[in-house]
């Protein structure tokens, strides 16, 4: 199939979660033989922030208006088999109005923040990414979270078929590398700065690291506030280009990870770093909310803090052979069911559920 995408962006990864999903994503369909045109357009702290300029598996179109690459898109779009459109695409509502148009068979959405879209619906009826009179224009909604979500998609704002499509990772990449002494640590947090996040980093992360003076931990990220005091034993990393990601979760005995606040109340919304973690073979220490237990069995697959006093318990009194029999178990969980491979194969089968309506032939009524 000839694939179109629209999304916030591909080639670089700084401060957004959207670039290693469409790159793991798109990849996997691409090693499935389909072929696949981005449009991206080209913002500032993208152009200088880009790790990966030239994906090998897709064509990627970046612009600068939307005016100017239009007779580009619609011609892409006649000959595309399916068109997706993402979430926080600049351009997003004109975008979707060119797939409506469009002779495309299937026409998808993707929505990487759910929960942030749906709360503007319920209080906006749209975002500036999409009107809530586009949704039911879209053959399928993907998203980015499941549970009850998916029903309210369908049930109020009238989505055709709501369908939950996880971030995933490929294996290849991720995976358990030895010990890089520039990463190694007792403790890492990999994640931009979000203000409703902070308080879980200084609580789970901050507290024990000024109690545990002799141990050593990592947060790497961009858009920290410079006035955020971390504790001595706390090494900063500004940005950590992708290629380094496997290498730094292998190198932690423990990572955390910490959920926006949207995500948490709206559950069911597991992020790439959860899963690019657990394929390294690294024990997770996470905040809890509705569905965790859905991805990871918690006591066995992944530990839930609920303050620092956890979080010291986990890292002076579990043995290593406990820490890696749960980085391992957790392993195998997201190898069995979260590889890209595995995501581009439910893509592939929803899509197909749609091609195959225009292939059926009428039934003639008695």
């Amino acid at each position: 199939m000839k694939i179109v995408i629209f999304g916030l962006s591909i080639t670089s990864s700084w401060g957004n979660g959207h670039a290693t999903t469409f790159r793991a994503l798109c990849q996997a369909l691409h090693a499935r033989g389909h072929q696949i045109v981005f449009f991206e357009k080209n913002v500032e702290w993208y152009a200088s922030n880009r790790d990966l300029p030239e994906p090998p598996f897709c064509t990627v179109r970046l612009y600068e208006s939307w005016n100017d690459v239009l007779s580009a898109v619609r011609a892409e779009l006649r000959e595309a088999d399916v068109a997706m459109l993402g979430s926080y695409f600049p351009d997003g509502i004109a975008a979707a109005e060119e797939i409506f148009d469009s002779p495309v068979r299937a026409k998808t959405y993707y929505d990487i923040d759910t929960p942030i879209t749906v709360a503007a619906l319920r209080e906006h009826a749209g975002t500036e990414y999409l009107k809530q009179e586009q949704i039911p224009g879209f053959d399928i909604y993907f998203s980015f979270t499941g549970g009850p979500m998916l029903r309210e998609l369908e049930a109020r704002f009238g989505a055709r078929h709501a369908y939950p499509l996880y971030c995933s990772f490929d294996p290849e990449e991720y995976r358990r590398f030895g010990t890089n002494q520039r990463f190694a640590c007792d403790l890492s947090y990999m994640g931009t700065y979000a203000p409703d996040r902070q308080p879980k980093i200084a609580e789970l992360l901050c507290k024990p690291a000024s109690l545990l003076l002799r141990r050593k931990f990592i947060v790497a990220g961009p858009q920290y506030p410079k006035d955020v005091v971390w504790p001595a034993n706390v090494k900063r990393i500004f940005h950590l280009n992708p290629r380094w990601h496997a290498r730094f979760y292998s190198s932690s005995r423990f990572t955390l990870n910490v959920t926006r606040r949207d995500m948490v109340l709206a559950g069911y919304s597991p992020s790439v770093r959860l899963f690019e973690a657990a394929a390294c073979g690294t024990a997770i220490l996470s905040d809890n909310w509705p569905g965790l237990d859905s991805f990871f069995e918690p006591g066995r697959e992944i530990l839930l803090p609920v303050d620092h006093r956890d979080v010291l318990h986990f890292l002076t009194d579990l043995g290593e052979e406990e820490i890696q029999r749960i980085g391992s178990a957790a392993q195998e969980r997201v190898l069995a069911e979260h590889t890209s491979q595995r995501r581009a194969q439910q893509f592939e089968d929803q899509v197909q559920k749609v091609l195959s309506l225009h292939r059926a032939p009428a039934i003639a009524s008695s």
